[in-house]
């Protein structure tokens, strides 16, 4: 049975290979996709480290507008912590006098960098700051400016994350990582690779590149290993390579024609050979290490001079091989290595001196802590020296803040150091910088100003030979939320927004100018009259004895009731020249149900019920006059004379009884458990008198419960009543309903 599908080999060869014969890559499908992720693993991995040539020097050459050729160096104090190229030429060193330097080079400048005084607001550049050294702190903070704008323009000439990746590694140079950036470019320049893998196996090799010669000719290209010649065709990596040397031209070009800066750059595999490479040939310029050329660049190195080999570690490895040269080292073996270090460090020397390095270009480029110190020669020894020293380093902390955005909260740091040394012993003390309030400058000093008394109350605090001062954990600041100030309106803008005494009125208020307090009008004869709100739990709880006295069902008559703890004057079409005291009257449910439209008083505590002692009531329109002015009465609408009952309550049907909405359900059971009763009273024989009590139906009626009750009620309530020769006191609460009494 024949298949429908075509033959397909299985080495499908490139169609733009151009013979049958020729050779695929090393290189595969999966390795193409790992260089688009930027894997640390991946062999067509690219990373370039830009390093700039004689920093500070050359800040200061661009500062002074001085000739590119004019030998300078850079002061601090009596040493030199800069030299440019021109002045190195007359062989001077960081490690030369400034008197020798002269000698050397009489038309050297020599620039002392800018100090910080006590009372300065900004770092300075003084003209004789080199005698003050006992007064005047350094300033880094001009390098710092120019080292963000290189990185700034680094970042603005490479395409945005995620191709992009940049690490500031010092004040003067930074990692790149272009896997990517080359990844994109390269599919672009070939097509061919954006296909699919045959199979859709990762594993196939990659087509050879169609180039068969790479134009090395402006850079610094590393010679090939031993094994290599420059005669075999180059593979895909030597292609990432090339494109990877021209985009670090193109960003070393884009500093110098904008900032005016040289630079030097080494591209490579890995940021080990990259670093190793920005240093190989200088200044300006570039050097390119191929992945066939690392074991041929690195065997010229001492491998005390590989950073991390250095020191003890590099002692320890001389003393046990008898050699410092890379080169020696390859021919000792992985187990060798770990017999003599450990598992761990014998394997990472092992890789290191082969150029293995799968460390990662880390993206974030912000500042992790900023530290301000000195060391004082002599030393001082007193507090007060201390603090004046401590205000210099919270000046120069806070401008490197404001720079960072602290103002604006993009970042803010956590906490703040202080490390004093005396003689040998160094102490540190440490505080959380307040989360709720604004960093400034006097925030800081006062904190560090306690750090230094904790120092001094420790004891033995001087002389004093050093003084730190640092802050640190630095992290994002919140965006977007707002303050309560921002809820809030201040000024002239809360004064037009505060109504007058005319607005309030004009919307139906009546203002109490001797309480201070605010009423809303009700027109008793509007629509308002035929609605009510519902009574809630609250009012019911918190009504007087009175209102409960009112409100007992079966009462004889509210308004008699009502009448008789009010008093008669109150009435309505009546008016009395002396109105009894009212202060302690509180308006009881049914007084309120009348007027509920004027407020649930009680409930929010704006206004009170009581009626002021020296109001001239009018039953009319429901006011009290005072000298102009109109308050709000709570007189009850009750005619007591005629027994006029308002549209806002309820008429019993059974009893004629009259009473508020909110109670009728209350006086339906009323009259259903009345009616409970009576029958079983009819059924029930009568309980002798002698033995006490009351029957039980009875007494279960009188606790409220009837038939219809709960089976759990009904246990819950004679497990309280006690003995059944007599009924408990009613609790805090409930009401005992008065039945045929």
């Amino acid at each position: 049975m024949s298949s429908s599908q075509p033959f397909v080999p299985s080495s499908p060869l490139s169609p733009f290979s151009g013979s049958t014969n020729r050779r695929k890559s090393r290189f595969t499908y999966k390795h193409l996709a790992q260089l688009g992720t930027s894997s640390t693993t991946c062999p067509l991995r690219v990373v370039a480290h830009i390093d700039l040539d004689a920093f500070y020097a050359q800040c200061e050459m661009v500062r002074l507008n001085v000739p590119e050729d004019q030998p300078l160096a850079v002061q601090q104090w009596q040493g030199l912590i800069a030299i440019n190229y021109p002045a190195r030429s007359f062989g001077l060193t960081r490690h030369i006098t400034i008197t020798d330097a002269k000698k050397l080079c009489p038309n050297l400048i020599m620039q002392h960098v800018a100090t910080w005084k006590e009372g300065d607001e900004k770092w300075a550049y003084n003209e004789h700051a080199f005698e003050g050294i006992h007064s005047h702190k350094v300033s880094l903070d001009p390098y710092r400016l120019e080292s963000r704008k290189i990185l700034a323009t680094i970042k603005e000439f490479l395409p945005p994350p995620p191709l992009q990746r940049v690490e500031k590694a010092s004040i003067d140079e930074v990692f790149l990582d272009l896997s990517a950036h080359i990844h994109s470019i390269l599919l672009q320049r070939y097509p061919e690779l954006s296909g699919p893998a045959p199979y859709d196996d990762p594993s196939e090799n990659l087509p050879k590149p169609p180039t068969t010669a790479l134009d090395w000719t402006t850079d610094a290209l590393v010679d090939l290993d031993s094994t290599e010649t420059e005669d075999d065709d180059p593979d895909w990596d030597d292609i990432t390579t090339l494109i990877g040397s021209e985009i670090v031209r193109s960003v070393r070009a884009a500093i110098r024609e904008r900032l005016k800066y040289t630079c030097s750059a080494g591209i490579a595999h890995n940021k080990f050979i990259a670093k190793l490479g920005s240093a190989h040939k200088k200044p300006n310029q570039q050097t390119i290490v191929r992945n066939r050329a690392i074991q041929h660049f690195l065997s010229s190195f001492k491998f005390t001079k590989i950073r991390n080999l250095g020191g003890k570690l590099g002692d320890e490895v001389v003393a046990t091989f008898g050699t410092d040269t890379v080169q020696d080292l390859l021919q000792v073996s992985l187990e060798m290595f770990k017999s003599k270090f450990g598992d761990d460090t014998g394997t990472w020397i092992y890789q290191t001196i082969r150029g293995i390095d799968h460390s990662e270009v880390n993206s974030r480029t912000q500042i992790k802590s900023m530290l301000s110190a000195k060391s004082f020669r002599p030393s001082i020894n007193t507090f007060e020296q201390a603090v004046r020293w401590l205000r210099i380093f919270v000046a120069d902390i806070f401008t490197r803040l404001v720079e960072e955005g602290v103002l604006t909260n993009k970042r803010r740091p956590k906490s703040i150091n202080l490390h004093h040394r005396q003689g040998a012993q160094m102490r540190s003390r440490q505080a959380p910088i307040p989360l709720g309030k604004p960093i400034d400058e006097a925030m800081l000093f006062d904190l560090a100003k306690n750090l230094l008394g904790q120092v001094v109350v420790d004891g033995r605090a001087w002389p004093c030979a050093n003084l730190q001062l640092s802050v640190g954990g630095f992290e994002d600041g919140i965006t977007g939320n707002h303050g309560i100030g921002g809820f809030l309106v201040r000024g002239d803008e809360a004064k037009a927004l505060k109504p007058t005494t005319r607005d309030v009125e004009d919307q139906g208020f009546a203002v109490d100018v001797h309480g201070g307090r605010k009423r809303r009008k009700v027109d008793v004869e509007g629509i308002q009259r035929f609605f009510v709100k519902e009574d809630s739990q609250e009012e019911h709880d918190e009504s007087s004895g009175y209102e409960s006295k009112i409100l007992q069902p079966g009462s004889d008559d509210i308004g008699n009731q009502a009448s008789a703890a009010i008093g008669d004057p109150l009435r309505v079409g009546s008016r009395s020249a002396d109105p009894p005291a009212l202060q302690d009257y509180e308006m009881s449910s049914l007084d309120r149900t009348c007027y509920r439209d004027s407020a649930d008083t009680d409930r929010h505590g704006s206004e009170s019920s009581a009626v002021s002692p020296n109001a001239d009531l009018d039953g009319q329109d429901g006011t009290a006059e005072h000298d102009g002015y109109h308050e709000f009465v709570a007189a009850p609408r009750i005619t007591l004379q005629h027994h006029e009952q308002p549209l806002t309550e309820y008429l019993c049907d059974r009893c004629s009884k009259s009473m508020p909405p909110s109670q009728k359900e209350e006086h339906e059971d009323w009259h259903f458990a009345k009616h409970l009763q009576e029958q079983e009273r009819s059924k029930a024989p009568q309980v002798p008198p002698a033995l006490g009590g009351v029957p039980k139906q009875n007494a279960d009626i009188s606790h409220g419960w009837g038939k219809g009750t709960s089976h759990a009620a009904k246990k819950a309530g004679s497990s309280s009543s006690g003995s059944r020769t007599g009924i408990k006191s009613v609790e805090k609460g409930q009401s005992q309903l008065t039945f045929g009494r």
